[in-house]
């Protein structure tokens, strides 16, 4: 809500708070003020003019020079080019010495040789947003109406000479979208009272009902709908005061009718709207919904198929306005609309949030709505409006309002003890200076000995229902910063991370000090996304949502890869290929079609690597990422959470991974095994697909992490005696995993074997095209004593036997 603090201080005494001040109360009042704007943006020294000639300019077409009468005592001469200039205008001068925004300052020069005593200026060079002005003032200088006053300050004129306030309001004070209402606001505040508008009308001896006839056919949607008839109204634009406060609160006047409406409802806080009375057939209005099939044209000129929970104004049979939300085309007041029927109603706000999110049509009109209105202003908004037309366009206002009420709104009571509201904000108030809150506020109250106040909530303030409301308006009052802090009492539990907390900021730590990004990617995606990389999401269904922003964020995620391979393809569009990314995210799982329950939340970490490790330099080359980059990464969180050796690494054929370069993640623990996760590169097709370099993945569930991860820290002393090395090369079959045959030499050699690692693998044609050599490197120790040649090759001994048995493995020769 925009707040122009010249406007304001119509309806409340300003005088010695500026609008910084305001501000600053109202922020601490619990409405935060996003700043205070100066719409003067460095304008001085610019006066109306009047253009008594125009002549065109001796040695350029497209410059004209003009006399101008600006009060300064004698004509000045000033050169041109804008192309609506003509004699007899209304125009802002810029006299010699003049700022301008930008700190540009005129001065006397010579155009072609023909002397300029000043600028004829534009709204753009006042710095005025022309989008905001009517559409025949957003070109070329600003013309302005014929009665403005000659040598007036264009400051005055323009309502620039002002500060507007931007409020940031939350759902709750919907009261303070309004002028009225912010007076109020600012009442309570600053201890001044308000002055409230003029409203009353002077009728016609006709009467409005003979020109109008209101039905309510939904009055579950609308508790009132009242109109006025007014004859005779010339349509023409707005007074320039007028259009002034339009503007400030970012309004663009259209017309003098129209623009009344949105001055009254920015003034009231009650939405109100014109129709061309002779458009409607039969002067009928009813208040209905929708009809199955029905559809009509906006204001805006779009067709819209309305659904059968829509409320709609009615001449009886075809609709003439989208209730809450926008007139229709059929029903528009134009220059030629000579009667009105004027519109002031109380429609339910779920009512109209659902039409006009739904037919995505948000508007000053339907945002009011959708929050509540106050029915104790529906009438007086009505009459203040009429009062205008009949002042600024001429017309003739019937007598009488035509109207139906379903239900009118009442003012709530409650009550609330003098000793509650000191026992929730720790004060000591008292009595009167309750009562002066009260009073300050602008409520109605009882109060008896006891302390008890009966307060009477007027209708505007909806938000206040209970006690609790109360207490917090006289925090308010009072001052936060005046509540006196009390000491916690009684046992206190100190704050902390949940072991999972913690685990996945020492993630993350871990991830970047590692040299990976961290990325949040969107939790929903299109349908076809959310069916790659389901190995750990086997059996579950995409659960769909029931309003989407688009097909491409339809169905709640249940992998984070397909996600990140987004990412990589938006970077490399963008010229990054070298990427290391990670995510810790929530996947949505269900075995469901139809929910019945709510879905699974799991906690995931997955990453991915593509591009170089390193970039090339003048002494090496680039060094692109392998399988072994993110098993490294993985390996690091492993050994982080003290999980390195409860986890290997098994070959796995994976869809959308490449079949000879996948391995699965399997937990193994005393409850048996588990896969909790995979790695490997993405399949050469879907690479080709996404437009990705080789791109390497990785994706592990996180919750048997939480329960197995172990922060113990375990030492071991230096080893004190010697170790003794044997390697080993045996041929076997290619298919035979690595970890397969290390897990059985550890097996056979027993408890003497530190390590065993593998140095070299060999194919060639000597071994045959179904075999392989495995250079194996074993360290033999005790850790108490020397160990024997003699001990060291009878283990030795039986890991070659074992090998042979195992996997039909004959030693290299």
């Amino acid at each position: 809500m925009k707040v122009s603090y010249r406007w304001l201080n119509e309806y409340i005494d300003l005088d010695g708070i500026s609008a910084e001040e305001l501000a600053e109360r109202v922020t601490r009042g619990g409405i935060e003020v996003d700043g205070v704007e100066q719409l003067n943006k460095g304008v001085s020294n610019v006066v109306v003019g009047y253009v008594t000639s125009k002549e065109k300019h001796p040695d350029a077409d497209k410059l004209n020079v003009c006399k101008v009468d600006a009060g300064q005592g004698e004509e000045l001469q000033i050169v041109c080019g804008a192309r609506n200039v003509e004699a007899g205008q209304k125009v802002p001068v810029a006299l010699i010495g003049a700022k301008l925004p930008g700190d540009f300052q005129i001065k006397r020069a010579k155009l072609r040789g023909v002397e300029s005593q000043g600028m004829i200026c534009s709204a753009k060079e006042l710095g005025i947003n022309d989008k905001l002005l009517p559409k025949e003032q957003q070109e070329g200088i600003l013309v302005l109406p014929p009665d403005t006053a000659v040598g007036t300050p264009i400051g005055e004129v323009l309502g620039i000479d002002d500060q507007v306030l931007e409020l940031d309001l939350t759902p709750n004070r919907s009261d303070c979208l309004s002028m009225l209402g912010v007076a109020y606001e600012a009442g309570a505040l600053t201890g001044r009272p308000v002055k409230l508008p003029e409203h009353s009308v002077a009728d016609a001896a006709e009467r409005a009902a003979d020109y109008v006839q209101v039905r309510i056919g939904a009055q579950e949607h609308c508790t009132r709908y009242a109109a006025r008839y007014i004859k005779g109204v010339e349509v023409g634009p707005s007074p320039q005061w007028l259009r002034n406060r339009l503007i400030a609160a970012g309004i663009r006047p259209i017309s003098n009718i129209v623009d009344i409406t949105n001055y009254v409802m920015l003034e009231y806080g009650q939405p109100l709207h014109a129709f061309d009375a002779d458009k409607i057939a039969g002067g009928r209005i009813e208040v209905r919904l929708a009809r199955e099939g029905e559809s009509m044209v906006t204001l805006d000129d779009q067709e819209r198929k309305l659904e059968p929970h829509m409320l709609l104004i009615t001449d009886g049979e075809k609709p003439i306005a989208l209730a809450g939300v926008m007139g229709g085309a059929n029903s528009e007041v134009t220059a030629s609309t000579t009667n009105i029927v004027l519109e002031a109603a109380r429609f339910e706000g779920g009512t109209v949030r659902k039409t006009s999110r739904q037919l995505s049509l948000r508007s000053e009109s339907s945002i009011r709505f959708e929050k509540g209105v106050d029915d104790a202003r529906v009438i007086p908004a009505l009459d203040r409006a009429a009062g205008l037309m009949a002042r600024y366009a001429g017309g003739l206002v019937t007598e009488g309002i035509v109207q139906e009420v379903a239900r009118a709104g009442e003012p709530a009571d409650v009550a609330v003890s003098l000793e509650r509201i000191n026992a929730y904000l720790g004060t000591q108030l008292s009595t009167l200076e309750v009562k002066t809150i009260f009073s300050r506020l602008g409520f109605e109250y009882e109060s008896d000995d006891s302390g008890m106040f009966n307060v009477r909530v007027p209708s505007r303030r909806g938000d206040i229902t209970s006690a609790v409301d109360l207490i917090e308006e006289v925090a308010r009052l009072y001052g936060y910063d005046n509540i006196p802090t009390t000491p916690i009492e009684g046992p206190t539990t100190p704050g902390a991370l949940t072991a999972p907390q913690a685990i996945r900021r020492e993630l993350r730590a871990k991830l970047t000090a590692a040299g990976l990004n961290e990325v949040m990617s969107y939790s929903v995606t299109h349908p076809d996304r959310a069916g790659l990389f389901t190995r750990l999401s086997e059996g579950a269904n995409p659960i769909r949502l029931a309003m989407p922003m688009s097909e491409d964020r339809s169905v709640l995620r249940t992998g984070l890869v397909p996600s990140l391979l987004e990412i990589a393809a938006y970077n490399r569009n963008r010229k990054t290929d070298d990427l290391a990314l990670f995510e810790i995210g929530s996947v949505f799982l269900t075995d469901e079609t139809e929910l019945s329950r709510l879905p699974q939340e799991k906690h995931r970490l997955a990453g991915l690597l593509a591009g170089s490790r390193a970039s090339a330099q003048w002494n090496r080359k680039a060094e692109p990422v392998d399988f072994y980059d993110a098993k490294g990464v993985l390996e690091a969180v492993f050994e982080l959470l003290g999980m390195t050796g409860l986890v290997r690494y098994e070959a796995a054929s994976i869809d959308q991974l490449h079949p000879g370069r996948t391995a699965a993640l399997v937990l193994e623990t005393a409850g048996g095994r588990k896969q909790i996760g995979y790695v490997g590169q993405v399949h050469p097709a879907l690479q080709l697909q996404e437009d990705l370099v080789d791109t390497y993945v990785f994706e592990l569930e996180l919750e048997p992490l939480y329960e197995h991860a172990d922060s113990a820290i375990r030492q071991k002393p230096l080893p004190r005696y010697p170790a003794i090395e044997r390697d080993i090369a045996v041929v076997l079959d290619r298919r035979v995993e690595a970890g397969r045959l290390t897990g059985e030499i550890r097996s056979a050699a027993g408890e003497l074997l530190e390590s065993v690692q593998v140095f070299d693998v060999y194919t060639g044609g000597k071994l045959g095209e179904d075999k392989k050599s495995v250079a194996v490197s074993l360290v033999y120790r005790h850790p108490e004593r020397t160990l024997t040649d003699e001990e060291v090759t009878e283990r030795h001994t039986a890991v070659v036997e074992r090998l042979g048995q195992s996997f039909g493995a004959e030693l290299r020769k």
